[in-house]
């Protein structure tokens, strides 16, 4: 298992069991070092169960960032109850580390394997990562992110972005 990931794993083990805020490592090298956005998606027997990342950094390095996410995904997703002690031995976590989002002036410019996407209009904001079972087209990647932000598939003044993704598991 990478260290982000066995870290990942930890941080929602220890708060889910204890109610604590696992401690991130003192000066991490590699990619825990970096100053990087994190997503971390938490699955069970491989339907999604909690996933809860940022667009940007907000802390120091993507250890922190790891914690705090993996915290979040299985106990803040709105989308779901939160996890369970009884269900800690059935997650199966992925982390992915974000590059820096690149403004594109066209879908031409994406691919839904190699980028995820952020678009944006005024303060409404939606995003996906890549390569998502199920999302083949850039069609259907832009609108699941669009229907994300709240954004109409007609509406026009819309900022779309790219990013690529480091993925662990």
């Amino acid at each position: 298992m990478h260290p982000i990931v066995e870290l990942a794993k930890r941080a929602a083990e220890e708060y889910v069991r204890h109610g604590r805020v696992l401690e991130a490592p003192a000066d991490p090298d590699g990619v825990l070092g970096r100053k990087a956005a994190v997503f971390v998606c938490v699955k069970t027997a491989g339907h999604l169960r909690g996933c809860i990342g940022t667009m940007a950094p907000m802390t120091e390095n993507a250890a922190q960032e790891t914690i705090r996410n993996a915290v979040a995904a299985v106990a803040e997703d709105p989308r779901f109850f939160p996890v369970g002690e009884a269900e800690l031995r059935e997650l199966e976590f992925t982390v992915d580390v974000l590059s820096t989002p690149e403004i594109v002036q066209s879908a031409r410019h994406l691919d839904t394997r190699r980028y995820g996407v952020i678009v944006s209009k005024g303060g409404r904001r939606g995003v996906l990562l890549p390569d998502i079972e199920g999302v083949d087209t850039v069609e259907k990647q832009l609108e699941i992110a669009m229907t994300k932000a709240g954004i109409d598939p007609g509406e026009e003044g819309m900022t779309i972005e790219r990013f690529e993704v480091e993925r662990y598991r």
